[in-house]
């Protein structure tokens, strides 16, 4: 009996433990489904899931305007404040983004090689920004914060 006591003395800590992680477990297992745990597919089965649907899209035009014959480059900001950079060999040049955040950066750069060049930004048919240049290969740039 000596012997068995010795060694319940050894054993005893690691016992409880695996008996404290055996115990939480079972009651986390059956706590699962009470605190709105349930899968995806069960709530879209239920009706219960609704799906997030594009409200109020903007669209955020950019335009260069200047002579017909006028060569040069435009950056710009997309709907995600991400420089892109395009070239021109004529004008007017116009690009329209599509978002539905809540809020746009929009920003315009253009210079080309005429005399007068100019930019504008309009957010759903209403202008924002509106700038021209003159001078030796004029640049121009448009910016509205708050699409």
């Amino acid at each position: 009996m000596d012997g068995f006591v010795r060694r319940l003395t050894r054993v005893w800590i690691p016992l409880v433990v695996v008996a404290a992680l055996f115990a939480g477990g079972f009651t986390a297992y059956q706590m699962h489904g009470i605190f709105g745990s349930q899968t995806i597919e069960a709530g879209r089965a239920a009706g219960g899931i609704d799906e997030i649907v594009s409200f109020n899209p903007k669209h955020v035009r950019y335009e260069v305007l200047g002579p017909t014959h006028t060569v040069g480059s435009i950056s710009y900001l997309d709907e995600k404040a991400q420089p892109h950079r395009v070239d021109f060999t004529t004008l007017p040049w116009s690009y329209t983004v599509t978002t539905t955040l809540p809020s746009m950066f929009a920003n315009l750069v253009a210079q080309g090689d005429s005399d007068t060049i100019s930019c504008r930004i309009s957010v759903n048919d209403e202008l924002r920004d509106h700038q021209t240049s003159t001078g030796h290969h004029a640049q121009t740039f448009c910016l509205v914060k708050a699409a």
